[in-house]
This record gives C-alpha cells, sequence and structure tokens, in this order.
C-alpha cells in the first residue's frame, strides 16, 4: 500500500520482523505478567490501581512513541512493556474483579474473553476501512500507529486473560498451557514458509500469541510450588526478565545504529530499524 498523502512522519518507526523480535517480545510479555501481578498482588496495590498506574505510564511513553521520527528501540520495546503490564492487570481486574487474587466480583474468563475477543475485532474493522496499511513494516502515519497500538493493548490484554485460562481452569497447569501454545506457533512457523496464507494474518496471530506464552511462562516461574510453580517471586523473576530484555534492546540499539537511515518520501520506500 502505497504511502497516505499528508502523512507528517518521515520514515518507518517499527521494527523489522526478524528473530530478535520474537525473543524481544516474548521476554516484555513474560515482563508484562510478573510485572503486573508484582504490582497488584505482591506489593498489594490491587487490579484497578494498578491498571491506572500502567496505563498512566503507558501513555507517556506512547506520546514519546508518536512523537518520534525515526525507530528508536528503547522508546518502542518500553511501550511494548508497559502494554504487556497494564494488559495484565486489566485481564485481571476484568476476569476476577479488583481483589488480588479473587474472581468473586470479576466477570469471569468466559465474559472477559468475549469482550475483548469483539474489542479487538472492531479494531481490526476500522483500521480496514481506514484505508492503513495491516503491514507492520509500513506503517507511516499517527492514524496507522494508534490503530497498531490500541490492537497490541487490546491483544495483549486477551492473550493475558487466555493465558490465565489455559494456567488456572483448563486443568493443563502452567507447562501444559505453554505447550499448547508453543505448538500453535510452531504451527504458524510451518505455515508461514510452507503455505500461502497470508503473512499479515500469520503475524497477528502469532503476536497474540505470544501473550498467553508468556503468561504461563511467568506464572510459572513465580507462582508457588502449591500452585504448579517454581516459586522464584515475581519481584526477583521480573528483575531477571528486565536484564534479559535491556541486554536484547541494547543489541537492537547497537545494530540499528550501523544501518544508515533512510528517507521516506511519497514516492520512496524505507527499510525500518533492526528488530
Amino acid at each position: 500500500m502505497s504511502r497516505p498523502a499528508g502523512s507528517a512522519h518521515t520514515s518507518y518507526k517499527l521494527p523489522q520482523i526478524t528473530v530478535l523480535f520474537w525473543v524481544l517480545k516474548i521476554a516484555a510479555t513474560t515482563l508484562g505478567e510478573t510485572g503486573g501481578d508484582w504490582v497488584a498482588q505482591t506489593l498489594n496495590l490491587g487490579y484497578l490501581d494498578a491498571t491506572l498506574l500502567f496505563f498512566a505510564i503507558m501513555v507517556v511513553v506512547l506520546i514519546g512513541q508518536l512523537r518520534a521520527r525515526t525507530f528508536h528501540p528503547a522508546l518502542y520495546w518500553t511501550l511494548i512493556a508497559a502494554t504487556s503490564t497494564s494488559g495484565t492487570t486489566l485481564s485481571d481486574l476484568l476476569n476476577r474483579g479488583n481483589q488480588s487474587g479473587s474472581a468473586e466480583n470479576g466477570l469471569g474468563y468466559p465474559a472477559g474473553a468475549a469482550i475483548l475477543i469483539s474489542a479487538l475485532a472492531i479494531v481490526f474493522v476500522i483500521w480496514k476501512f481506514s484505508g492503513e496499511t495491516y503491514d507492520v513494516a509500513h506503517i507511516t502515519t499517527h492514524r496507522g500507529e494508534l490503530l497498531y497500538w490500541a490492537a497490541i493493548v487490546l491483544s495483549n490484554t486477551l492473550g493475558t486473560s487466555t493465558g490465565d485460562f489455559l494456567s488456572d481452569s483448563s486443568g493443563l497447569g502452567y507447562w501444559g498451557g505453554a505447550a499448547v501454545i508453543a505448538t500453535l506457533m510452531v504451527a504458524i512457523l510451518l505455515a508461514h514458509y510452507f503455505t500461502r496464507i497470508s503473512g499479515v494474518f500469520l503475524f497477528w496471530t502469532a503476536f497474540v500469541l505470544t501473550r498467553p506464552l508468556g503468561a504461563t511462562v511467568g506464572d510459572f516461574l513465580w507462582k508457588p510450588h502449591a500452585k504448579g510453580g517454581l516459586a522464584l517471586g515475581s519481584g526477583g523473576t521480573s528483575a531477571v526478565i528486565l536484564a534479559i530484555l535491556v541486554a536484547g534492546v541494547a543489541y537492537s540499539i547497537r545494530q540499528n545504529r550501523r544501518e544508515k537511515p533512510e528517507t521516506v518520501t511519497a514516492d520512496t520506500p524505507a527499510t525500518a530499524g533492526a528488530g
């Protein structure tokens, strides 16, 4: 799709979809699970206050992302992590109510999932009729970016709900839930190489699935032994995953600086920064 007329952007601001991208995405979503649980449950802030806190952080970082003229790995991945943590606490608020660990005042997983799926579908319908491209490698407008981030927030929230359902209510447990999601992601990878299924469709399917994968792995790492976890603690686990994410982002920044940025004009495409 050609670049829409009147775009305020001068270069692509989203990362290339590489192996590093998926590694960082899984790390960020796992951090979102453990970090969100640490603030809402371990620090006992509650799901509502934690959601408001993380959404405030997310909005601040989003403004920075929208104002940026080029791709900045640290800014992008900070925003991904912020959408993951806010998605974690928002999902828990919908499903369980405001009281940490309680399901008495929440909507429950089926109703919560129905709301989130409907909201995500609405975003994609709006996106379709907006004339913006679904191909994230070629998003160059503020409108396209806003749709992209709206889809990410909702997909992260839905992914948290799905991961929690698989871990807590399906009987699969943390390992079983993670295995189901990992199997689906391998199937998507095979479809990418051996079928003609739309790459954009496969990307967004995989993008959504990384969130429940992060949720199940995160819960497995920090939840107590009585619940089938390793009991590493939400705070300590979050710190370790954050260190991994920071190292990956630092590598991404280094790779990004090695590439000469290319200016985008209405007739000339450009390449995004390294994942």
